[in-house]
């Protein structure tokens, strides 16, 4: 058993290191400002996965730089995507959206883009903009889709069904997009016979590439007050492999699987509370398949 790795992926595709720098170009989110919802989802915390440099005070050349001056050190050859990351990234006028995307594109040794957003927000007009951006760079729609099970999007707030979800894969994809997706495994209520169904369900949609990560429960969610007042079991690190092992093997062969486990700063984290970055647990992962 193997499965395709997205760093390799991206060295194949372009013929040299490529590394993904994160933006924060100002965006909020649907499910926070009363569009959709309130209070956002019940597992969110942005503060843990923006890095110090990636602050919407800057523009959004300069997080890119920053970011450049930090990687280019051990590797002064390397290219790079820059990757929208924090909140939602197409949640605004297509005027601002094409102008942001533009900035990010003009940066010298920047080969491509990555947006990350909702399947809510993504309209016919700005879908038709990205597919001719798509036919001029490299651009992966990544989205939030989180569970393929309408009761767990309830319950954590999401604000969307998985059927909206499919649909914006679905459309993205016909119009020559490459799309990806970002799946939370470990919500206590889905137990391994619900995760399985899900991973026969997200074979069945047109990825190209997909971001599996643990349930985190992170410090200032509801989700830890959630935790706090009825705590529940959490994977170990091994039962999560397990977990994963499983499910991917109901995917098809040629996805590219870009992650396992997220990587929150630890002051953050609740629960669990492996210390694992994720190529270590890719090193445990590939160490079971071995043994398959």
């Amino acid at each position: 058993m193997e499965y395709r790795e997205f760093g390799s992926w991206l060295q194949g595709r372009f013929g040299c290191k490529v590394q993904k720098i994160s933006v924060n170009a100002g965006f909020t989110c649907p499910n926070r400002d009363g569009t959709v919802g309130w209070g956002g989802c019940t597992f969110c915390n942005n503060q843990t996965f923006n890095p110090a440099y990636c602050t919407p005070s800057k523009s959004v050349s300069r997080q890119i730089e920053e970011g450049k001056a930090f990687f280019s050190r051990k590797y002064p050859d390397m290219k790079y995507l820059a990757y929208f990351q924090a909140y939602t990234n197409t949640y605004g006028s297509l005027g601002h959206l094409r102008s942001v995307y533009e900035e990010a594109l003009g940066v010298e040794d920047v080969v491509g883009i990555v947006i990350g957003t909702r399947p809510d927000c993504m309209p016919p007009d700005l879908l038709q903009y990205l597919a001719d951006l798509s036919s001029r760079t490299f651009l992966i729609v990544e989205y939030g889709v989180e569970s393929a099970s309408e009761d767990t999007l309830l319950r954590i707030n999401r604000g969307h069904t998985f059927a909206v979800s499919a649909d914006a894969i679905c459309r993205t994809a016909e119009k020559g997009i490459m799309v990806g997706a970002h799946l939370i495994l470990g919500f206590p209520w889905e137990g391994r016979a619900e995760l399985m169904r899900q991973a026969k369900v997200i074979a069945g949609l047109p990825f190209t590439t997909l971001k599996l990560h643990q349930l985190q429960i992170i410090r200032g969610t509801r989700l830890a007050e959630e935790y706090a007042s009825h705590p529940w079991h959490v994977f170990t690190a091994e039962e999560y492999a397990d977990i994963v092992l499983e499910y991917i093997s109901y995917l098809p062969p040629n996805l590219v699987l870009e992650r396992f486990v997220s990587q929150s700063p630890p002051e953050y984290v609740v629960a669990p509370r492996w210390g694992l970055k994720n190529h270590e647990f890719a090193d445990i992962i590939r160490r079971k398949m071995r043994l398959l």
